[in-house]
């Protein structure tokens, strides 16, 4: 395996014009009934996302690439399960493994619709959870519309890591980089690695564990983000080379969703309908989550008082560090994902998480695109939220487990908070992107 690997790989790296038909095909394997079982497609996908960087594919293209290619995979695997119901359990490698269909009959029985978004991100379902929706069959209307948004969350979480660090290997970095991002990435795999064991292994202490990591983490790049300028410098670099005037407008739609004035009102809504609801326990959680993140995040942007990257032609006066729109996006939808996962298996939790902070990432990575922070600044806004989140779950369970909300809340949070989140994005467009013009 390792030897076709690098021989597919190689021939790659020497054929680029193929490039763009091997993302494709891959994106489609992975989330290909059975065959995302058997082909290693997250390694594939990365290789070939490392070679895109490196200058044969812009980001974009990728990631439409692998979008296309993922939908694509769903799309087979539903007309299969469509096709052959029940029949389809005779096939040689589903007769030798019933357990691979039997796992993603049970997921998606018991959690309907969301078992496609949250199942995307967990590697035995991704490719036999389509095929199970075809096999019950589920209206196709439905299963599209799950599936375009899952397939997009899921075509930024694997693609961007792999092209991002192609695109850093081809370009002049500053010295030092490679020594930063190397201490910066192993601090963060080691923390996530220890709450995610924490998380699986049901360990009563997983949320104090996790809010103390985050808040070391967060701690010391306060302390070193000196340290981290060749970092800062060299990703933003990168990414500016990288902006196009078509994109602005859809990077600033998504970052103006991140705006204080929008970020609390979804925030007091959320704790609105809790209070109405008589849900006290999650009401502690979201205020600890929620306020605790940004009473922190000013105190901090004035006492480190970081100056904005030099990027904007009318430069924001404001301070940069930590950043306000990621540390309160984070805040937000990791507090749902959090309230989303509760009465779950841990996997489910942690795959709910993942889905929840997709969109917060969004308005982070569009931060540092639009030139108003620099990366250290989001990715110290995260850990504030994810500290803050941390805490205030413990705190909301020190004496019983935080219960879940009923779908009828849900009908209510959600269809609002997009709403209000929407029309201020959408609120004096022009007059937005004219602010966050580049020199």
């Amino acid at each position: 395996m390792s030897h076709w690997f690098d021989s597919l790989t190689a021939w790659l790296g020497a054929h680029p014009q193929w490039l763009g038909v091997a993302v494709l095909l891959i994106a489609c394997t992975e989330c290909l009934a059975v065959a995302g079982l058997v082909v290693p497609g997250t390694v594939l996908l990365f290789a070939v996302s490392v070679l895109a960087g490196g200058g044969a594919l812009g980001l974009w293209e990728t990631l439409v690439l692998a979008y296309c290619g993922g939908l694509a995979g769903d799309l087979l695997s539903y007309a299969l399960g469509r096709r052959f119901h029940q029949n389809i359990r005779r096939l040689p490698l589903l007769r030798d493994h019933p357990e691979w269909l039997g796992g993603a009959e049970r997921y998606f029985h018991r959690y309907g619709v969301a078992s496609l978004l949250v199942g995307r991100f967990i590697g035995p379902l991704r490719p036999m959870l389509p095929m199970v929706t075809g096999m019950v069959d589920m209206p196709f209307p439905r299963f599209l519309a799950v599936s375009l948004v899952a397939s997009a969350g899921w075509a930024l979480a694997y693609i961007l890591p792999g092209w991002a660090a192609g695109a850093a290997l081809r370009l002049p970095l500053p010295e030092g980089f490679w020594t930063a991002a190397g201490v910066v990435a192993a601090a963060l795999a080691a923390a996530l690695a220890l709450m995610v064991h924490a998380s699986l292994g049901g360990a009563r202490r997983a949320g104090p564990l996790a809010a103390g990591l985050c808040l070391v983490l967060l701690a010391a790049l306060l302390l070193g983000w000196t340290h981290l300028d060749s970092l800062d410098r060299g990703l933003m670099t990168l990414i500016q080379e990288h902006r196009q005037p078509a994109l602005d407008s859809a990077m600033v739609l998504i970052t103006r969703a991140g705006d204080l004035r929008v970020q609390t009102a979804v925030g007091v809504l959320l704790c609105v309908i809790l209070l109405l609801a008589r849900r006290w326990g999650a009401l502690c959680f979201a205020g600890v989550a929620l306020l605790g993140t940004a009473l922190a995040n000013g105190v901090l942007k004035q006492l480190f008082a970081r100056t904005r990257p030099d990027v904007l032609s009318e430069p924001l006066t404001t301070f940069s560090l930590p950043s306000g729109h990621s540390s309160a996006a984070f805040a937000f939808f990791l507090t749902l994902g959090v309230l989303a996962g509760r009465d779950q298996p841990p996997r489910m939790r942690l795959a709910w998480m993942l889905l929840a902070g997709l969109p917060a990432l969004a308005i982070a990575l569009s931060r540092v695109y639009l030139g108003v922070h620099w990366p250290t600044d989001v990715l110290a806004g995260a850990l504030l939220a994810g500290g803050f989140c941390a805490a205030g779950l413990s705190l909301a369970q020190r004496r019983a487990p935080l219960l879940a909300l009923g779908a009828r809340l849900w009908w209510l949070i959600l269809p609002l908070s997009l709403a209000l989140l929407g029309i201020h994005a959408g609120w004096s467009l022009p007059e937005a992107i004219e602010r966050y013009r580049a020199l």
